[in-house]
């Protein structure tokens, strides 16, 4: 089969077997690289100044260039160089707005690093240079292993206070590798900092994993597995590893999706003979079918009011998208444009939806923008899947292909910036963003 007429792996009910195929990948570092491939030309120039230390005091990391790398993969900031900066203030005192206006800075960050009795206190300060003010301070402390998650949250502070958004640095993602084939094939689902650092192995599998769907408060990931030669779908926490299976039917187990108050668990599921979208109640653990139709129903995915339910279904002769109560009822049709929409989510905001559309037998990244009814593609590769937004709905995370491998990518929703995320062998499918951390 051609790489265009290809349908996507993630179309569990589908293509199964080409699924399991399409799982046989490797599985080579244990972080992923991150690099910028696109970017916005209006981007704000700021300045992040090396942050002060205590006299002999050694930071684990580099606090400026983490907070740096964080704004610049945003695309709307442009970090100063530190060779470029004539100056190197770490107090109010010490800075002169003039010479940073002249550099053509329209924010400057400054901080220090000091010892603390659980580790070190990290201060900083965001300045307005051309109005010569103060826009945030704060201080935070950090244990020595938490060091590059309080740059994060620093980074997501300045973010928010520059944009009016909320940044997405501190967040995580989870994603699939694996190495080998066929009796060689060894899987492993794993969950990494935003920028690819602390990688942590979930669950690692000699049969394929898929489909990693994030618990709203960050804290437990479903999954789907076959590590018993039959697709289940499990929910683990992730803090303690202690996982719970949560659907074993006969038949097709899949595509779990939790609902915003994480009190329920969308699924697909084929044990009453067709496909169709079930929803567990995790606490009664009452298992109630939403959709009774002779065709196939799967993919479901929650509005963010938790009101709604979409999923993929070829009712129509082809797989499309629909939406439904999230009690279950009648489907409209959504999507509208091509002969194939699959795996749709909603925006953070509810007033669009993601989804992998086919467009001159490649499969493309699409946003449907509901009200309008308008759909925008927003990638430009051949096989281009599993689209999962950032949580403040900035950018939007897939799978993709670069130069014959299996990388992950990702865009901005007003377009401009772009990255890839890659490993130095081996290739990576299958991102989940999670929600914002608590």
């Amino acid at each position: 089969m051609s790489r265009h007429t290809r349908p996507l792996h993630l179309l569990l009910i589908f293509t199964l077997v080409l699924s399991l195929a399409g799982l046989e990948q490797v599985l080579a570092t244990p972080r992923l690289n991150i690099e910028i491939t696109g970017g916005i030309e209006a981007a704000q120039p700021i300045a992040i100044v090396p942050f002060g230390t205590a006299e002999g005091l050694i930071p684990p990391v580099d606090m400026a260039a983490i907070i740096g790398a964080d704004l610049a993969r945003t695309g709307r900031f442009k970090p100063m160089p530190t060779r470029d900066m004539l100056d190197m203030p770490t107090t109010r005192e010490e800075v002169d707005f003039r010479d940073w206006s002249l550099l053509g800075m329209n924010n400057l960050v400054i901080g220090r690093v000091e010892p603390d009795p659980r580790g070190y206190r990290v201060s900083f300060t965001l300045f307005d240079v051309f109005r010569a003010t103060e826009l945030a301070s704060s201080s935070l402390v950090s244990t020595k292993s938490g060091m590059r998650q309080t740059a994060h949250r620093i980074a997501d502070a300045i973010y928010e206070k520059l944009t009016g958004q909320p940044g997405v640095a501190a967040t995580r993602i989870a994603y699939v590798t694996s190495t080998g084939s066929g009796a060689d094939l060894s899987v492993t689902l794993r969950v990494a900092d935003a920028d690819g650092y602390n990688p942590q192995t979930i669950v690692s599998s000699s049969e394929p994993l898929m489909s990693p769907a994030w618990s709203p408060d960050g804290q437990r990931l479903a999954y789907v597995s076959f590590e018993n030669k039959r697709a289940a779908i499990y929910i683990q926490e992730l803090s303690s590893g202690r996982r719970e299976l949560v659907a074993s039917y006969p038949g097709i187990n899949g595509s779990p999706a939790f609902s915003p108050d994480g009190t329920r668990l969308a699924m697909t599921l084929s044990k009453d003979g067709n496909p169709d979208i079930y929803s567990l109640n995790l606490i009664s653990r009452e298992l109630t079918r939403l959709t009774d139709h002779y065709a196939i129903d799967t993919e479901p995915s929650w509005s963010p009011d938790g009101q709604w339910i979409i999923f993929t279904s070829n009712r129509g002769g082809s797989p499309q998208i629909y939406r439904m109560a999230a009690t279950g009822g009648p489907a409209e049709r959504l999507s509208r444009e091509g002969d194939y929409n699959a795996r749709a989510s909603y925006a953070p905001d509810g007033r669009s939806i993601v989804m992998v559309t086919r467009v001159n037998g490649a499969f493309r990244i699409g946003l449907l923008d509901l009200a309008r009814g308008v759909m925008r593609l927003l990638s430009r590769g051949d096989l281009d899947e599993s689209p999962s937004f950032a949580p403040n709905g900035a950018l939007i995370i897939y799978a993709t292909l670069h130069e014959g491998r299996g990388v992950l990518a990702t865009t901005s929703v007003e377009g401009g910036i772009s990255q890839r995320l890659t490993q130095d062998s081996g290739q990576v499918r299958e991102p989940a963003w999670s929600p914002l951390r608590r």
